[in-house]
């Protein structure tokens, strides 16, 4: 597991526990303000000793923040550094960065919309997905479906307009699949 991997998981553990996640909530809603213990302990219905170990915790995933008077203030933009990060070890995002007009069809890694099958931008996901897949000969469509699942949930319409676009070639029976053209360098 990498060390983005494991980051994530441990903030997701820790925030799975009710009172760690609606205390984070809380700060989330206070802002700037922040709230200090004895009013997350009234916000949230629980002992002082309960909300001092949810915002002590907090503050030591660094998903909050304690000052001199008292006051706990959420880091939110925390959770969005570790998405940031771990999306980057994802498989596709490496060839996205050489494809930054068609980000906006991603989210976290994975293929969420297709553009519009005439548009410019069609070929060039074609091509960014003929990359992907790094085809080297004949592969069957089980082995297509399995490398497209790993960044699209509908492989079929990937995998046709793999075809459509040129950049994969279709046996006869619909089995087997190869490169169709070389990929510029």
């Amino acid at each position: 597991m990498s060390a983005e991997a494991a980051r994530a998981a441990e903030l997701l553990t820790q925030l799975s526990n009710p009172a760690r996640l609606r205390a984070f909530a809380e700060l989330v809603r206070r802002g700037k303000e922040g709230s200090s213990l004895a009013e997350m302990s009234f916000h949230l219905d629980i002992s002082k000793p309960e909300a001092g170990e949810a915002l002590g915790r907090l503050a030591g995933l660094g998903l909050a923040t304690g000052s001199g008077d008292g006051y706990y203030r959420a880091q939110p933009d925390v959770l969005r550094e570790v998405a940031q990060a771990l999306t980057a070890t994802l498989p596709i995002a490496p060839l996205l960065r050489d494809y930054p007009q068609l980000k906006s069809y991603f989210a976290h890694g994975r293929l969420t919309s297709l553009p519009p099958t005439m548009s410019e931008r069609y070929q060039q996901t074609a091509e960014l997905l003929a990359r992907f897949l790094a085809v080297e000969g004949v592969l069957t469509e089980d082995e297509v479906n399995r490398r497209l699942a790993a960044v699209t949930d509908d492989v079929a319409a990937v995998r046709r307009m793999l075809v459509e676009s040129g950049w994969l070639e279709r046996d006869r029976a619909g089995t087997s699949y190869g490169s169709a053209r070389k990929l510029p360098a």
